[in-house]
């Protein structure tokens, strides 16, 4: 396909976009402001993805004409090089076309992400706490950064529920495909027959809310401070300073312990509140989705079953799209990214028929 002419609106839309943030009153509305500077950014990453995709697809034709030169060594070297250009060129080319497809405004934001554990007993709570580490070494790759908001531990070292914030570069869009059921199938280190037993643990992705997504008015929320418990002896056990925050209107209720400050604890439930009511609105649109695609990602839904883990094999699973990896010691070390890109791949496939632009069109 040819994106030339899209690209070129794409420049002239930049312009406009830079004009409106040089207006002297640009920042008077910051909820509009900041959609325009989102869409900035992403249009700015654009370009320099296209100006990449153009320089590797020339590189690429050089060496093709470069295949037949008299210069046997210098032939050869060009075919060397042919490989690795077309796996570049076709990685670019699908960052461009997941860039043209219409974003959902969560897509650059950060996110909250829950784990609990689910059946199975301590081994779904040591489950739950191996998910909360190959999240957060998938993080460490991408240069993210990790913060604890609430966390329930078990008694065995793992966790009942753990609660953290992950911040940095479009998080949403790569963790967005981790909500759902998640089944592990291994020998628990209890185990004294070699059994393999099966344990789930749930995960829910929530795109951070900003104050301007979800208005929390203060008639509708009531806030009680309590005695911290947990294990440990340290000063969560011994200070007031544990919030419990409920929303009248849901009912949905949030308690934060962690910190030692009452303030603290507060703005952390606050945060987890603001995510939940944005995920229920988003729940609501997302019902609008043709039914084709919500079937082939899933709804996203915490009662989903997404992936199994199986140990004794070395195996893990991904149902929604079939795809079966013989690799599962290095994703539980985060290495994730085999199953990220599938996932977004299938999703853009279906995104870009809908849109008109899936291949040959």
């Amino acid at each position: 396909m040819d994106y030339s002419p899209i690209i070129e609106k794409k420049r002239s839309r930049l312009e406009e976009l830079e004009a409106q943030i040089a207006e002297p009153d640009f920042y008077q509305d910051p909820k509009a402001a900041g959609e325009v500077m989102q869409e900035h950014k992403r249009i700015k990453r654009l370009l320099e993805t296209w100006t990449k995709y153009e320089q590797t697809t020339q590189a690429l034709a050089d060496n093709r004409d470069l295949i037949g030169d008299e210069d046997e060594e210098l032939a050869a070297l060009a075919q060397d090089e042919i490989p690795a250009l077309e796996k570049e060129a076709e990685r670019l080319e699908a960052e461009i076309q997941y860039a043209l497809l219409p974003r959902d405004k969560t897509e650059d934001r950060d996110a909250i992400v829950e784990i609990r554990a689910g059946t199975g007993g301590d081994e779904a709570s040591l489950f739950a706490g191996d998910l909360m580490r190959m999240y957060q070494r998938y993080g460490e790759t991408r240069h993210w950064k990790i913060e604890p908001l609430e966390t329930s531990p078990s008694d065995v070292g793992g966790f009942k529920e753990v609660t953290f914030k992950v911040s940095g570069d479009e998080v949403f869009r790569y963790l967005k495909y981790e909500s759902g059921v998640h089944r592990v199938q291994r020998v628990p280190e209890t185990e004294t027959q070699g059994r393999v037993h099966t344990s789930t643990a749930t995960v829910a992705v929530l795109p951070e809310a900003e104050e301007v997504d979800v208005e929390l008015k203060a008639e509708d929320l009531r806030v009680e401070v309590c005695r911290a418990g947990g294990p440990g002896g340290q000063g969560v056990n011994t200070t007031d300073s544990a919030v419990q925050v409920f929303h009248l209107p849901t009912g949905i209720m949030v308690r934060c312990q962690d910190g030692r400050s009452q303030q603290k604890n507060k703005e952390k439930a606050l945060t987890i509140l603001r995510a939940r009511l944005l995920e229920a609105a988003t729940q609501e649109q997302a019902a609008e989705y043709s039914a084709h695609r919500r079937n082939l990602i899933g709804s996203a839904g915490r009662e989903e079953k997404i992936r199994t883990y199986n140990f004794p094999q070395n195996r893990l699973t991904d149902h929604r799209i079939g795809l079966t990896l013989y690799s599962l010691e290095q994703v539980m070390q985060g290495q994730i990214d085999e199953l990220v890109v599938q996932l977004q791949a299938s999703d853009m496939e279906e995104r870009l028929k809908d849109e008109g632009l899936e291949e040959g069109s």
